[in-house]
């Protein structure tokens, strides 16, 4: 898998928990899927994002090789 797809992976699980989490236990669980999405907007504008780092970091490889 690369840090791409791994990326939104995580997103979207994270995505996904924080909506189960806000149905069934408590509506402030939505500030973490707002989280993910503000960080989601930022990393479009700024090609920033900490995930990419720690995925990265974890040993997955990118989409296309660093020359």
């Amino acid at each position: 898998m690369t840090i791409e797809r791994g990326l939104r992976a995580v997103a979207g699980a994270v995505v996904l928990a924080g909506t189960a989490l806000a149905t069934w236990h408590s509506p402030y669980w939505l500030l973490l899927t707002a989280f993910v999405g503000a960080n989601l907007l930022q990393s479009a504008f700024t090609n920033w994002c900490p995930m990419v780092w720690l995925l990265g970091r974890c040993g997955m490889q990118p989409c296309v090789p660093k020359a």
